[in-house]
């Protein structure tokens, strides 16, 4: 009984701490009585601090030392909550070792050692966390722990400011415009390098309107694990309420389309379903807080993330909003509800057999559904100038419209094999195009499910034809004005008719007379037939003549119509099909007339038709080029985009050849005259000469949109000349260049779909063959002297040239090819590494003291050098050392002399950079499947970091042995990705490792064991201390 009451003593206490399986809440109240024994509470606050050093001191997370910590924590904590129970002057004494650790710790915070910061920083944060939620504090002290820890928030160490971030959380005042500690957090989520520090911020920030536009900043943020949690965060502490339509739209989109699934996860499970109770589960009410009219390709995933999420039969049985025939009553439709309808039959047609099921309950038959379509459109209003003038009008004119387009594109879903079905829908979607009423909103998708229906060109070509004739030349009745001949002729008829009456009535006089009453009965007949001749003919002079006859309309809405369906009808016929009397009528009437129509919406329509058809004939677009070129010239913004669209396509599938064969056709003309061979030949000349001004003309006034002033044509322009390049119809070195130049240039860093592609083409194109490597070849030397010639005030000026330098090195690089590519690299002697080495040293030595030569030393350095330049090489390079009197370049220059005369060396280099380059190819092609809707710029920019990396790892191998060691650290960065060395590599600093656990489940002795090898134990240097 006795040992029981014996006190337990500090050492003890931190000894049966760190054992895993300890209770520290029965430790805590041991201790604690302890305490409450002694007279002397100093010297017992002296002790426990002294104990505490030895924990502080390990950086390292040992479980050991996290079980001492707790401890600390748990056990000053507890004389905090005695002093609120009791209320008691006892409790205000206890209170004093808590003042005492926290004194101990804010006096430790500014240590030099790391491990110090980090174990203060921590225990703070334990010791406030474990506090009480009504927990109050003296000020002083307050202000003390406010101070040191927004000093900590700047130390160097990662793992000291999370700490720091954390101890804060309950030290912000988010009400407080002025509070230090938002204001730091605020600071820290955009800037600090460390993605686990941001990630702690987020985890403590409190959500304000101060904060919030930060933490949806973070939903952007490079690091996977730090968006997911913004997502987690806005899910949890942030009211739906709270975001603007067009943060909640961002978000959404955002995270739906990102590339990581772990994100998108949380955005489907968390954040949607989160939204989705803030409605009382209503569906179409979180739709219509996402704006869906404005915004249905944010809508459409959002609602197939929430029925991947449920059975298919919970959301076809809560469709409430169908009546008995399967469709939602024309009083009843609305955006959102019209949307759902859509995207759920769209989703069930996708699940294949288990969707058709579902999807009958939820479709009509197609003629039922094509009635209740033309009702709808029928209905549609005309809106005259001055109702669209007025907001309201207008507004619900657009809401008509889109509940419109999505009623037409449910069309889509149906089953339409049954014949009769099918001929009463084709039937009925003619009808509502021809209808006027019809908006020219509507006309395309209209279009598209007509044609999808139809399967024969044939068939497609004749009814559009029809449709166009109808509303370009509608049957209209007038009056026909009678002319004065026909006018007297009339007359003239009804004079004698009368004549004749009075003639026939006397003849009936003298027979009734006569009592000859069988010719009597002969006259009346033939007096009735001329009365009703007279009648007929007073008719006819009253009322005037009606006809119907065809009248032409030229408006813009209708021709706008008519070239639309036009366009619609050429994307879908086959390009082997070529240009049919009809569609060249519709060309000579409609598109040709349309070009040169004042409105611009009309000419951009009839551009696009214009390059359609001269996909279909090669005739037809040589013929037509040079008009398509004049509209380049002089048209707006808009239509100069479609008719670059149009070249280029045409360029693509022809090439270049066919578009000079008018000048070589005209100098064969002329040529044809000619009587001597010397003349021919002067004439075949002159012909070539053609061929290639009219070459250069083309391509320089395609170029020149590279230099344009606005965003699209640049973009157009780039992507059009990259896709020609890549497959081959083009070979520009100079091209090359300006597109290499525009990639890197300020101007073009809001251009993020042009930096996307720019950034995806170079890799694919260099690596293909040895011929594209080539022209980056080619291209290095101008695109370099361009940027250093260029004058201060260009945007150039400010590009870092020796990244540029570091990137065409890589592009170049022989093991870099294809394995197709690499197997016809091995049949020639020199590389193009080698060329580029030799035009390099001559371009060193025509000018040795100029400040650019530092970059060029620095490519020689990165070449991949084959054995066959050696000789040459060597040569060159005595020589600049002996011209170059900088010693960078000197010592530059010795490390390639070096390198080539280890022989043996040389192959094994290779091996190793192609292995390095594989890794590349991979990502490359990565890289190009990702959506355009992603983060964008950070693919621009990893081709640049892969260069700069890539170069300078190449840089430090010097031999055999740097070359595995290299290879070995690469393989570890990769393999490493996503655990806790990822936090060391952002920051650079030392980060405590956890440690492993097993994956299978073991005994507890078995545990015990483990615990005992791997943990570090405390008591060593705890007796050490005591035997002091």
């Amino acid at each position: 009984m006795g040992a029981k009451k014996k006190l337990l003593q500090i050492k003890e206490a931190f000894q049966l701490a760190q054992k895993p399986h300890q209770n520290q809440a029965k430790l805590v109240v041991a201790l604690k009585s302890t305490y409450n024994q002694l007279k002397d509470k100093e010297d017992f606050h002296e002790k426990f601090i002294h104990f505490l050093k030895y924990a502080m001191i390990v950086y390292k997370r040992e479980p050991a030392v996290e079980q001492v910590i707790n401890f600390v924590a748990k056990f000053v904590t507890s004389f905090y909550q005695t002093e609120k129970e009791d209320g008691s002057e006892e409790g205000e004494e206890d209170n004093l070792l808590l003042n005492a650790v926290l004194n101990f710790l804010l006096e430790s915070h500014s240590a030099n050692s790391h491990a110090v910061r980090f174990r203060s920083c921590q225990l703070i944060n334990k010791i406030l966390g474990t506090m009480p939620e009504n927990a109050q504090i003296d000020d002083d002290l307050f202000d003390k722990i406010n101070e040191a820890m927004l000093i900590r928030l700047k130390d160097k160490f990662s793992n000291v400011r999370i700490q720091a971030v954390l101890a804060l959380a309950r030290l912000q005042d988010p009400k407080d415009e002025n509070c230090p500690v938002v204001k730091i957090y605020n600071t820290l989520l955009e800037n600090d390098s460390n993605s686990e520090v941001r990630r702690a911020v987020l985890s403590c920030i409190a959500p304000s309107a101060r904060t919030l536009p930060k933490i949806v900043g973070r939903t952007m943020d490079v690091k996977e694990a730090v968006r997911k949690l913004a997502y987690e965060v806005l899910a949890e502490k942030v009211h739906m309420r709270a975001l603007s339509i067009a943060q909640r739209v961002k978000l959404l989109q955002q995270g739906l389309n990102d590339r990581s699934d772990a994100v998108k996860e949380v955005v489907k499970k968390k954040l949607l379903q989160a939204w989705l109770q803030l409605t009382e589960g209503d569906v179409l009410e979180m739709l219509h807080r996402l704006d869906v009219e404005n915004c249905p390709e944010v809508a459409i995933p959002v609602l197939n993330a929430l029925f991947s999420l449920s059975p298919l039969h919970d959301f076809v049985k809560n469709c409430k909003n169908l009546d008995s025939r399967k469709l939602i009553p024309l009083e009843d439709l609305t955006a959102e509800n019209v949307l759902y309808w859509r995207c759920l039959c769209e989703y069930l047609k996708s699940k294949g057999e288990e969707g058709e099921d579902l999807l009958e309950q939820m479709l009509p038959e197609p003629a039922i559904y094509a009635d209740y379509l033309l009702s709808y459109l029928q209905n549609m209003p005309v809106l005259s100038k001055e109702q669209r003038e007025d907001f309201t009008c207008f507004e619900n004119l657009m809401t008509k419209e889109f509940i419109g387009q999505q009623l037409i594109l449910i069309i889509g879903c149906m089953d339409t094999m049954e014949e009769g079905g099918r001929k009463h829908l084709l039937a009925t979607l003619q009808k509502i195009l021809i209808l006027p009423a019809t908006s020219t909103a509507l006309v395309s998708l209209l279009v598209e499910r007509l044609l999808s229906i139809m399967k024969d060109d044939d068939r497609r070509i004749q009814t559009i034809a029809e449709i166009i004739s109808e509303l370009r030349e509608p049957f209209v009745t007038c009056d026909q004005p009678v002319d004065a001949a026909e006018i007297r002729r009339r007359e003239l008829k009804l004079a004698e008719i009368k004549v004749k009456l009075f003639e026939a009535k006397q003849a009936l006089e003298e027979c009734i007379t006569l009592q000859d009453f069988n010719r009597a009965s002969e006259i009346k007949e033939k007096i009735t037939e001329l009365e009703q001749n007279k009648n007929d003919l007073m008719k006819e002079a009253e009322q005037p003549e009606i006809t119907e006859m065809r009248v032409e309309k030229n408006d813009p809405e209708t021709l706008l119509k008519c070239l639309m369906m036009c366009y619609e009808l050429l994307k879908i016929m086959s390009l082997s099909r070529g240009i049919d009397p009809t569609i060249n009528e519709i060309i000579e009437s409609l598109i040709l007339p349309g070009i040169t129509n004042v409105h611009p919406a009309v000419r951009n329509m009839a551009v696009l038709c214009l390059g359609c058809c001269g996909l279909q004939n090669k005739e037809f677009a040589r013929k037509h080029l040079t008009l398509l070129l004049q509209v380049l010239q002089i048209d707006n913004v808009k239509v100069k985009l479609s008719a670059l669209k149009a070249v280029f396509d045409q360029l693509m599938l022809f090439g270049i050849e066919p578009f000079k064969a008018r000048s070589g056709n005209n100098s064969q003309s002329e040529g044809a005259h000619s009587e001597t061979e010397n003349c021919e030949e002067e004439n075949e000349k002159i012909e070539e000469e053609d061929e290639s001004a009219t070459i250069h003309n083309l391509l320089q006034l395609l170029s020149g949109f590279l230099d344009s002033e606005f965003s699209e044509l640049r973009t157009e322009a780039a992507e059009g000349i990259a896709k020609l390049m890549f497959s081959g119809r083009l070979i520009s070195a100079k091209l090359l260049s300006r597109l290499i130049l525009l990639w890197y240039n300020p101007v073009t860093e809001e251009d993020t779909r042009l930096r996307h592609c720019l950034g995806v083409f170079f890799p694919l194109f260099a690596y293909a063959n040895r011929a594209n490597q080539e022209c980056f070849e080619e291209a290095y030397l101008p695109t370099l002297q361009t940027l250093l010639n260029a004058p201060a005030t260009s945007p150039l000026a400010e590009i870092d040239t020796s990244n540029v330098s570091e990137l065409l090195v890589d592009l170049t690089r022989p093991s870099g090819l294809t394995r197709q590519s690499k197997k016809s690299q091995d049949y020639q002697d020199s590389t193009v590494h080698d060329s580029l080495a030799m035009k390099i040293c001559n371009e060193i030595l025509m000018d040795p003291a100029a400040p650019d030569v530092r970059i060029y030393a620095k490519a020689l350095n990165s070449l991949e050098l084959s054995s066959s330049s050696t000789e040459n090489l060597l040569v060159l390079l005595n020589e600049i050392l002996e011209k170059v009197k900088d010693k960078l370049c000197q010592r530059a220059i010795e490390k390639i002399k070096m390198n080539l005369t280890r022989g043996p060396n040389v192959d094994k280099d290779h091996s190793d950079r192609t292995e390095e380059t594989g890794v590349l190819e991979r990502t490359q092609e990565t890289d190009d499947t990702l959506s355009e809707n992603t983060v964008q710029n950070e693919e621009v920019h990893e081709v640049k970091s892969k260069a700069t990396a890539k170069s300078k790892s190449m840089r430090n191998k010097g031999g055999k042995g740097h070359q595995k060691a290299g290879a070995e650290v690469r393989s570890v960065s990769r393999r490493k990705t996503g655990t806790a060395v990822k936090c060391s590599s952002e920051s650079g600093d030392e980060i405590p490792e956890s440690v492993p656990m097993s994956t299978s489940r073991p005994s507890r002795r078995a545990k015990t064991v483990a615990l005992e090898k791997t943990r570090m134990n405390l008591s060593r240097l705890l007796n050490k201390e005591a035997d002091q």
